[in-house]
Formats: structure tokens, sequence, C-alpha cells
């Protein structure tokens, strides 16, 4: 009895030192494999869909970790409490997922470079890179929110003393736009008493211009839901305009980058934005001799103003990033636009058909300021002209060292430096 209960007690003193010796193999066997493989692609690794939903998976930090990701030493990977109806099928050939031992158990790492930039942690189906402005309640089901989802955006930078044109003005565009207003005397509310008004954007910010608020409130990917953004003035006639008609004409002339034509007897510049009578849209002019190096150059072809500007959705990612945050007035952006379309000359127009007359209102002069005896309309005219001069010196600059980081040297009749 006594040796049948010692060779008991032997035969289990084995067992557990194979579990412990098999344990021991295990751990070794993943750590090795975990050093020589630290990056394999989900194609070649499958796991059970039972096992990643039941895994309680969590962050945690090792220090003797073998395995890193590709900026950090902490292993992390999502809960299993998120809801996986909400997300996505990965894209298993850009997906990357880090596997090693911890405590006999695999941690997963997600790590998806083709992923929105500082979003590569994240799974695809996860990632909501573009935004709008459509409003939406406070209750129900988010599904059910949207009753409308405007096609168009339209933009003005307002003060209070316009109220009554921007009325006018809102009332010629349909609900299949979404209206939005920038402040730049910081009266809101006043605004109320009009219907439209309680469903339109208010972005309120002091003195400030309209491409300073573009470059904030509208980027892109914010406005990416909109096929064209209208970016206007405030002090525009609208009598002899209408915003649908005009959009049938942007699309049947392929325009990119559009302006309505301007009434010829009021506030006009230049020939090219000054409406034809007989012309639905226009592309081409004759502006004062010497004034034009090229005929498909600007101000002859290829140019809008900026006061009322209409960009595609694909035009407009182009011109935001040229706009410089600290070049407020916009000066010089109107000669540059014809390089976010090719070719310019054939994609940048004048609607005739649907004008408008420039009321030449200095609203934004008496947003500045009296210096060195000169009226706050004249500062922020010198100011206006500073800016012309700086954005061409900046564009000419940036063109010369991207084309000597090529090694190319231009002609010197080159249209390359012509903004």
């Amino acid at each position: 009895m006594g040796i049948f209960s010692r060779s008991s007690i032997s035969r289990k003193s084995k067992d557990g030192m194979k579990v412990i010796a098999a344990a021991f193999f295990g751990v070794s066997f993943g750590f090795l494999i975990g050093i020589s493989f630290p990056s394999l692609s989900i194609t070649k690794v499958s796991l059970p869909t039972k096992f990643l939903a039941s895994s309680d998976l969590s962050y945690i930090e090792e220090k003797g970790s073998a395995i890193a990701t590709p900026d950090s030493h902490k292993a992390w990977s999502s809960s299993k409490g998120n809801d996986s109806s909400s997300s996505g099928p990965i894209d298993k050939s850009k997906a990357c997922f880090h596997f090693f031992v911890y405590d006999l158990g695999i941690l997963l790492q997600i790590w998806v470079p083709s992923n929105p930039r500082g979003a590569e942690r994240l799974p695809p189906g996860m990632i909501a890179a573009e935004s709008d402005f459509y409003l939406r309640r406070l209750w129900g089901l988010p599904h059910e929110d949207l009753t409308s989802q405007p096609n168009y955006l339209v933009t003005f930078t307002v003060g209070i003393n316009q109220k009554a044109n921007i009325d006018a003005c809102v009332k010629k565009f349909s609900g299949n736009f979404t209206i939005l207003l920038f402040h730049y005397d910081g009266r809101v509310t006043e605004w109320d008493e009009f219907e439209w008004s309680k469903t339109a954007i208010h972005i309120s910010v002091r003195k400030q211009t309209k491409w300073w608020y573009a470059k904030r409130f509208l980027h892109p990917d914010i406005v990416a839901r909109y096929d064209y953004i209208f970016i206007w003035d405030e002090d525009l006639g609208v009598e002899h305009f209408n915003a649908e008609e005009y959009i049938k004409l942007v699309k049947k002339h392929g325009l990119e980058i559009s302006q309505p034509g301007l009434e010829p007897n009021k506030g006009l510049t230049w020939q090219m934005t000054k409406r034809r009578g007989d012309l639905e849209v226009h592309k081409i002019t004759e502006e004062k001799p010497g004034w034009c190096s090229d005929p498909h150059l600007p101000p002859c072809a290829a140019f809008v103003e900026i006061m009322a500007p209409v960009f595609s959705r694909d035009a407009w990612r182009c011109v935001w990033h040229m706009i410089q945050n600290d070049l407020v007035h916009g000066w010089g952006l109107d000669f540059a636009l014809r390089r976010c379309v090719e070719p310019a000359h054939e994609k940048i127009g004048v609607v005739d058909s649907q004008w408008v007359v420039h009321q030449t209102v200095p609203s934004l002069g008496s947003q500045g300021e009296a210096t060195d005896g000169k009226a706050p309309w004249q500062g922020v005219r010198d100011r206006c002209k500073k800016e012309w001069t700086m954005f061409q010196s900046r564009m000419a600059n940036a063109e010369n060292d991207y084309f000597k980081s090529l090694q190319v040297e231009r002609s010197s009749n080159s249209t390359a430096t012509t903004i």
C-alpha cells in the first residue's frame, strides 16, 4: 500500500512537471515567433471570429514586452464592448496585426497605414474622415434625424447693417442649400426675426474677413458633402439671380470655378466679370492693351473675382490649401485660382444669364482702426494691397523652390511664374 501511494505521488509530480515544461516551452516558442515576425499580414493569419468576439482585450503596458508598435512600446486594442454592427469591413490587404504572448494569451493590435494621419490605430470601419453642416436632434434615433440633405452650401460674411440685403439673397437659394453666416460684428440674435435664420449656421468672430473664416471653418473634409460651395460678400444685389438655374448652367458648361456676371454699370473692375447680355456663359474676354500676356491667362481668361466665387467640391479642396493663414483679405487669390483646375481657361468662367449687382458697400472698412491720421477704411485698403504683393511673392518663391528641388531650369518666358 505504501509502495502504491509513493508511486501515485511520483506520477502526479511527473505530470505537473510536464505541464510546467509545456507551458514554458509554449511561452518561449511564442516569444521567439513574436521576435521573428513582429508584423503578420491578416491575409496570412486567421483567427476565429468567435475568439475575437469573446476576448476581453484591454490596455496593458509591459516593460518586458518584446514587441513594439511603430511608435510605442505600449500594447493596446479595443474592448469587447464595442458595437461591431457600427463598423464596416476591414481592408485586410492593408491592416497589420501584431501578436505576442502575454500570460499565455494573445493580444491583438491594429495599425492601418492607409487610415488618415493620426488614426492608424483605428479599425477602418470606424473612420469618419468627413463631416457636414447638417443639423441633428438631441433625441430619437440618429438615422431619423435628417429630413433633407442639401447638396450645396452658400456662405455670407455679414454685419447687421446688411440684414435686409442678406434676407433678399437667402430667398434666392432653395432648400437644397445649407445657409452659413459668418458674423464679423458679433451680432447674431438680431437675425432671428427671419425664419430661415433659425435653421442657418451662425459663426461669430469679430472683425474678421470671409477668407479668414473660410480657412478655419470650411475645411474640404467639413464641406465634402456639398457639390458646390458659394463664398459670397454681403453687398450683392440678386434681383436677376436664381441659384438653382445657376447650378444648372455651371454643370452644363463644365465650370469648376465660376461667378455670376456683374451689372456692367456699377462696381465693375475687370472686363472678364462683366455680364454679356447675349450669352449664357463666357470664359474669355479682351482687356486693356498689355494686361494679358497670354489670351488663356488672367485677367483675360481663367479668372473670376473674389467677391462672389462658386467652387466645385474638387476645386475647393485645392483652393483651400492655397489660402494663406495670415493673408486674410484674399487679394491675389483671383489670379491664382487657375492653378486648381486644368485646363483653367475652359473650367473657369462667368455665368451671364444669372447675374448680380455689386453694391460696393465698404462694410469691412468700418471694422478697421484709425492709425497715423488715416481713416479706418484706408488702413484696411493698405493692408489689402500689401497682402496682394506678399501673396505674389510667396507663390513665386514657392514655385522656384519646387523646380529647384527637381533641378529643373525654367525658360525666362515660362507662364508658370504668372499668378
